[in-house]
């Protein structure tokens, strides 16, 4: 449960709280309902997996770019991860303390950093990756494949729209 208070506590607070307004309550509890299951999917996530690798949500994300498009600059992977610098240069020095990526100013453009991971990273993600996959399916697993791939979509169109690549 994420908060003091159940999900069907709260659409019902807030249909009443609400209920004189002229409102599409359908869109509000769609767009409440992705941030709720965002959240929630991402404590449980940093709780079974990421925890027992003293990993952070964040550190994952910035070890899961990395790994995905290395080499690449930092400014990039705080554009992906939607990191602020200063939070993305904590978490790469953290990770680089523990020897996880490096950095290096790009040759072609000084003030650019570059990222990769070290093979020590690497061998973490190809252990990690399969371990976080099993439990996103837990998360998944009352949804049928149909139900699966309709929810990519429709997340997908939210995504694109938000982004405005509508």
């Amino acid at each position: 449960m994420s908060g003091s208070h159940t999900l069907n506590e709260t659409e019902r607070q807030v249909q009443t709280k609400l209920s004189g307004m002229s409102l599409d309550f359908d869109s509000m509890a769609a767009i409440s309902n992705v941030f709720r299951a965002a959240n929630a999917t991402r404590n449980f996530l940093e709780r079974t997996v990421l925890s027992p690798h003293d990993l952070s949500w964040t550190a994952f994300v910035v070890l899961w770019v990395s790994w995905i498009w290395e080499p690449i600059e930092t400014r990039t992977i705080a554009e992906e991860g939607g990191f602020s610098k200063a939070t993305l240069t904590g978490v790469l020095a953290t990770l680089e303390s523990r020897s996880l990526i490096v950095r290096e100013r790009s040759a072609q453009d000084k003030r650019l950093m570059i990222v990769t991971l070290t093979a020590k990273g690497r061998k973490l993600m190809h252990k990690l990756f399969p371990e976080f996959n099993q439990h996103e399916q837990q998360v998944l697993e009352k949804l049928s494949l149909a139900q699966k791939r309709e929810l990519t979509e429709s997340l997908r169109k939210i995504t694109a729209f938000a982004e405005g690549s509508n």
